[in-house]
């Protein structure tokens, strides 16, 4: 059955699912995770809808709503308690559950990452602007100055989006890589030019993204958790 075909959904006795904003981004968010950001028009929304395209701008005005509906769909799976009292559990949290998102919605990963930065912060949907927020008041509630916990939450985000590119590149290149064939063509490189990267190619070839992540966040809140406990390193308001 081609798309121009593809049976509308129904509720009951056979009647169309009445639309709704939650219900086109839903279906938009599928259609994403099953063929990526290019197969997102308002046409082909229409056709899995089972809908006349013209009916969706009632609930995003062009592709670009619809993307930024998409991104807000996403984050609001983001489990965030800005009234936590450990803040360094929090964060860990945090970064365990967006990494989760990310393995699971990979094709939105790109729209969290780089769309943000086309549009002012004030423009920008509330849905993606609310885990800054929290994170702030994670943050400053934890005893950071408001301007010690803007750079907080920069380098935290920072760290969290270039791990999971890097997990999602480990593994969109080599989805079928095993052990052995990374370890061979590691070996291959030349041994006077490479020998730091050929001798972890075991740890390379043993990757955890979550063991990973962990890593990488205990050296980061090591740090913030030193810079807090000293006022001298404490930036005014």
């Amino acid at each position: 059955m081609s798309p121009e075909e593809k049976p509308a959904p129904v509720t009951g006795a056979g009647r169309k699912k009445r639309l709704s904003r939650e219900l086109v981004l839903s279906a938009a968010l599928a259609l994403v995770d099953a063929e990526g950001l290019d197969a997102l028009t308002m046409r082909r929304l229409g056709q899995e809808l089972g809908r006349d395209p013209m009916g969706l701008y009632r609930y995003a005005e062009n592709r670009a709503a619809l993307l930024d509906g998409v991104s807000e769909l996403v984050l609001n799976e983001l489990s965030i308690f800005p009234d936590d009292p450990d803040w360094q559990a929090q964060l860990r949290h945090i970064a365990h559950d967006l990494r989760r998102l990310a393995l699971r919605h990979p094709n939105v990963v790109p729209l969290l990452v780089t769309r943000p930065l086309s549009t002012p912060l004030g423009l920008r949907p509330l849905g993606t602007l609310r885990p800054l927020e929290q994170i702030l008041s994670l943050l400053i509630d934890a005893g950071f100055t408001p301007a010690d916990a803007l750079h907080v939450y920069r380098a935290y985000y920072g760290y969290l989006y270039g791990h999971i590119l890097n997990e999602l590149q480990e593994i969109i290149a080599d989805p079928d890589e095993n052990e052995a064939l990374l370890r061979l063509g590691l070996h291959r490189l030349p041994a006077k030019d490479f020998p730091r990267l050929r001798a972890l190619a075991p740890v390379l070839a043993d990757y955890d993204g979550a063991a990973e992540l962990d890593q990488g966040i205990n050296i980061l809140l090591s740090g913030l958790a030193a810079r807090l406990s000293s006022p001298d390193a404490q930036t005014s308001d």
